[in-house]
This record gives structure tokens, C-alpha cells and sequence, in this order.
């Protein structure tokens, strides 16, 4: 059964449409290039893929017969042995579920978290390639069905609840716009005032703040599957942009992966520093930047993709002008509602996304 639209008039889409149809241009290129006018920085950076690992990285030696590294040795081969049983019984694991196997051993969850990125990283595969998968914290709804690895078929539906990420799928259906969403509070509210509804077709996600691997995936694997629009929805504050950065351009932690995580075609859509200017939020709406945010705001301006996006600086700067941060709460001064019902569609609607 298809999905019937109930959400705006075609000519709603207008811009959205002519967005997907700029994207499309560059992907048809087949070079998978920044549009014209964006500079690419010589560096970690590759603005067609986001942060990657170079060649020339520092390695970490494990040794053996060293006292200092027999333990991490150890367990290192601990980790092979087990993925390599995966592997040949074609099973999978979490990695909560192989530090379970011996706790003791182990000693924390972290321990397990950092050897297999390490092995991920040693054999230049991708962690699932090794069998072991993370436990899920996202959630997705919308205008979306996907057959899970075991055959099950999932329907997402436009109403007030959401599936959890699935680890792997098969199949999707089509929507209009892909909307990432910081924080699950906010993706709760959407849910609750019928937004994937009336915005139908589309489809939200959220990581829960930092999104775990699986969410990273399946961001990428929709935009692989049908480059539809990809916007985020984050909190005016450093942390907020942090994250957008992770969907965007990667993590340092994981830039050994980055071809499989990244969607550099992503828009910040909102909240944007300038929003709150037009919108005369009142100063008492606001939150002061601490220390750290100025610390974290130095830091991502340093970062070579910033150069790739002038506009996103402005936005940078103008906050740490201020020094005033806001949460999309903050949109509550004006109603209740105006989130979903005016400040979303407006954006959707009239291409304000940078």
C-alpha cells in the first residue's frame, strides 16, 4: 500500500524541489564536488566526504612483550577471536554484548568501545563488516517502510510515536525532505503536534544529542538511496553545531569510516543564531556562553570545512558576538505551537536553510 500525501499542496515544495534538483546536478557530475564557489581545503579535510584519516597519521604500537601494553595486547585478541567466530558463523553481537562475555576482564565499556574502532581502523573495514553492531538510541518517523536483515517489514507511520533505528535494512520508501533532529524532547513535541503529517511526505530522525552509529547510517543510506534534502534542526549553541558537524562532515574518531557516515549535502535549517535577531526573541529567552561553549566555538571555527561554508561563520560569529546562546525552546516565547505550526513550514517552505 503506497503512502497518500495529507500534508501541503504540491507548490508547497517548490523550493525543497528545486534544492533536491541542485543536488542531483552535482551528484550526476559524478565527482561528488561542493557546488561552485566553495574552495576545497588541502587537509583532513575533503568536502566530498568530510573528515577523513590521512595517510601520514600517527600509529599506536602494541606490543607483546611489553608490560606496559601485555593487557590491551590481550584483549585485543580476545576481540579478533570473537569476531572472527562471528564472522565465520555469520552472527552478530553488540558491543554491550561482547563486553558481557567477561566484564571482569573488560573492566569498563569503553575499554571494548576503543579496541574495536582500533581493529575497525587496523583492518580498514567498516565496523559492521566485523560483525558487531551498536545497541540503537535513535528514533525515526515519517513517510518510511524498510524490511529489516531478518526479513521483518516495518511501516513507520505519521502519528505521535516512533521506531527505534534499526541496525540494517533493506528496502525504503520515498519522502521529500529528511529532517535530523538534536534532541529527542524536540522530536517528541513535532511527533506530538502532527508534524511528519502535515509536512507528509518526509521523515525525522534523532541521535539523542550525539547520534550513535546506526543513526549516522541510516542518514546515509537514505540519502545514497533517493538524495532527498537533508536538514537539522539544533539547538543556537555550540554543542548544537558539534553535532550537525558529526552528520555532516564525521568525527575525528571516526574518520577512518567517514565514506560510509558522512552526508556533506546537509543544510542547517535551524536554529540559527540570525533567527533569533529577526524573530526579537527577548534576552531573558537566552542563555549566557559559558567558558567551554567559547572554547568549543573557537575550536569548530578553526576546523577546515568552515572555510568551505562562509555563512555558517557568520552565523558562528554573530553568536560568539553576542555571547548568548538558545535553545529551540526558546521558540516558545512566541507560542506554544510556532515551532511546528510557522518557524518549519516557513523555512521548508521559502528555502531558509544555509
Amino acid at each position: 500500500m503506497a503512502f497518500v500525501p495529507t500534508g501541503p499542496e504540491a507548490s508547497f515544495f517548490d523550493a525543497l524541489d528545486r534544492h533536491r534538483a541542485s543536488l542531483l546536478a552535482v551528484v550526476k557530475q559524478g565527482t561528488g564536488k561542493a557546488p561552485a564557489g566553495v574552495t576545497r581545503v588541502v587537509s583532513r579535510f575533503e568536502d566530498s566526504v568530510g573528515l577523513q584519516m590521512i595517510p601520514q597519521c600517527i600509529t599506536r604500537k602494541i606490543k607483546s612483550d611489553s608490560p606496559k601494553s601485555v593487557k590491551k595486547f590481550a584483549l585485543i585478541l580476545k576481540i579478533l577471536s570473537m569476531i572472527y567466530k562471528l564472522v565465520q558463523s555469520n552472527t552478530y553481537a553488540t558491543k554491550r554484548d561482547i563486553y558481557y562475555t567477561d566484564s571482569q576482564l573488560f573492566g569498563n565499556q569503553a575499554a571494548v568501545d576503543n579496541i574495536i574502532d582500533d581493529i575497525s581502523c587496523m583492518l580498514k573495514v567498516p565496523r559492521r563488516s566485523l560483525h558487531v553492531l551498536s545497541t540503537s538510541k535513535g528514533l525515526i518517523a515519517g513517510n518510511l517502510r524498510y524490511m529489516e536483515e531478518d526479513g521483518t517489514r516495518v511501516q513507520c507511520t505519521c502519528s505521535a510515536t516512533a521506531t527505534a533505528v534499526p541496525s540494517n535494512i533493506q528496502g525504503i520508501r520515498n519522502a521529500k525532505f529528511l529532517l535530523i533532529v538534536e534532541k529527542d524532547a524536540t522530536f517528541q513535541r513535532l511527533l506530538d503536534d502532527n508534524f511528519c503529517s502535515r509536512m507528509s511526505p518526509c521523515i525525522m530522525v534523532t541521535g539523542k544529542g550525539i547520534p550513535d552509529l546506526n543513526t549516522r547510517l541510516l542518514v546515509k543510506k537514505l540519502w545514497d538511496t533517493f538524495h532527498l534534502p537533508v536538514f537539522t534542526l539544533v539547538d543556537a549553541d555550540p554543542h548544537g553545531i558539534e553535532i550537525m558537524c558529526i552528520y555532516k562532515y564525521g568525527s575525528m574518531s571516526m574518520s577512518f569510516e567517514a565514506h560510509s557516515l558522512t552526508v556533506p549535502a546537509i543544510r542547517w535549517l535551524g536554529l540559527l543564531p540570525s533567527d533569533i535577531k529577526r524573530l526579537n526573541i527577548p534576552k531573558g529567552s537566552l542563555i549566557p556562553l559559558t567558558k567551554h561553549d567559547h572554547m568549543k566555538l573557537d575550536s569548530i571555527l578553526r576546523r577546515p570545512y568552515i572555510s568551505c561554508q562562509p555563512f555558517w561563520r557568520k552565523e558562528m560569529e554573530m553568536m560568539a558576538d553576542s555571547k548568548m546562546k538558545a535553545e529551540i525552546q526558546a521558540l516558545t516565547f512566541l507560542s506554544s505551537d510556532y515551532l511546528s505550526r510557522v518557524y518549519l513550514p516557513n523555512k521548508l517552505r521559502f528555502g531558509g536553510w544555509i
